[in-house]
């Protein structure tokens, strides 16, 4: 197969899997068909290196998931996190059930490769999914490798409805409250993701020396020194390199030396997250239909044990807080997908519940800066630092 041929085909299926997404308001996400996609084709007529001959091999996708966990590192603001100290605290408390009740539940019910393999693509997303993925198919367990997959491409089918559910719940209360002249939430904010944020050592630089190279540049010295004290911490402590990056983009970020989301202002987001997602559905080559059979059941009882957990953790911690429990598990959900999918479906769901702009403003005040940081936390930070760790365990 010619290698812009392949290349077309990959971009096709990616591009499908959001239309499709789109016109169904997430309730069919963009990685579930894409995944019934590229099942379809490796069952069918792709060459089983299909994504290779598109020109996406090892080094390329590693050179991306450092890039872009660096990049991820630049969205969390420290002023946010504390603001929101709440919603974190329900996060990680969501995150601490799926992982309480699948280490003593789960393990009676599975064996404890597949419960290490599985919970951090659980909490996580695509970086956390690779890495458990890659972990498994080195350590031999290729059965597993496919499961982290399908965890990550079946989590978003349970969790883009649920949380739409409960942020409607959570959206009608304050609709209730605001129509009675009762409601005294938040006053409107602006998406600091969207806000220009220059970085202040190079605040002096003229614009016409800012350019692309630059901001590629810089994203990848913090990349490099990330990687760096990765390699030299290795005799002593095993430090995920992925850790590191994550860390290392907030601290860059804190301190001047990159401005937030550089891979978006250089305009490589898109190609990169395309690297990625085509990689990780890359490993679905390996999932023959027999394999499918027998991790059915791993599959839906890891992902119905995570949500139960989860949803415990959350309520009970959301009372203590005096967070609803719809708000608070919809918080705790974002593990499920992240950021952009938290922005997308609280938006979705405040155009479906009113016309009216006041009540658009206060909707929007009251969900989205809560969803987003809990977005942020989860996806961004704990599933990927709990991937680091666990890939240990998986011996």
């Amino acid at each position: 197969m010619p290698q812009l041929l392949a290349f077309s085909i990959l971009a096709l299926i990616l591009w499908i899997g959001d239309v499709v997404s789109t016109r169904t308001r997430s309730w069919l996400p963009s990685v579930f068909v894409c995944a019934i996609l590229f099942l379809v084709g490796y069952w069918t007529f792709f060459p089983q290196d299909i994504v290779q001959v598109a020109g996406f091999q090892t080094p390329i996708v590693f050179l991306a998931m450092y890039l872009l966990i660096t990049n991820m590192g630049t969205l969390l603001s420290f002023a946010e996190l504390a603001r929101q100290w709440r919603t974190v605290v329900v996060a990680l408390a969501g995150i601490g059930g799926i992982v309480a009740l699948l280490f003593t539940l789960g393990v009676m019910l599975l064996d404890w490769q597949t419960v290490v393999v599985a919970t951090p693509p659980l909490v996580g997303g695509v970086v956390a999914s690779l890495i458990m993925s890659q972990a498994a198919a080195d350590a031999g367990l290729q059965a597993l490798s496919v499961l982290a997959i399908l965890i990550y491409v079946m989590q978003g089918f349970a969790g883009y409805p649920l949380t739409a559910i409960m942020l409607k719940r959570e959206g009608r209360r304050v609709l209730d409250l605001h129509r009675a002249g009762r409601w005294h939430g938040t006053a409107p904010v602006a998406d600091s993701a969207d806000a220009p944020m220059p970085p202040r050592l190079f605040a002096r630089l003229p614009a016409a020396y800012d350019t692309v190279y630059f901001k590629m540049l810089r994203l990848g010295v913090v990349a490099f020194a990330a990687w760096g004290l990765s390699e030299l911490a290795a005799p002593v402590v095993t430090i995920s390199p992925f850790v590191l990056c994550l860390v290392f983009g907030v601290i860059a970020t804190s301190v001047g030396f990159l401005e937030r989301e550089p891979l978006r202002k250089a305009n490589a987001f898109g190609f990169t997250v395309l690297i990625l997602m085509v990689f990780i559905f890359d490993g679905l080559k390996r999932a023959t239909p027999e394999m499918l059979g027998q991790l059915a059941v791993p599959l839906v009882t890891i992902i119905a044990i995570g949500l139960v957990g989860m949803y415990i953790a959350s309520w009970i911690v959301g009372r203590l807080l005096g967070i609803t429990p719809a708000m608070a598990f919809a918080c705790s959900l974002t593990a499920l997908y992240g950021f952009p999918a938290d922005y997308i479906i609280t938006k979705d769901v405040i155009d479906t519940l009113t016309d009216d702009a006041a009540e658009r403003e206060a909707l929007t005040a009251h969900l989205l800066p809560p969803m987003l940081v809990a977005g942020f936390v989860t996806v961004t930070m704990v599933s990927v630092v709990l991937a680091g760790l666990f890939v240990g365990l998986i011996g």
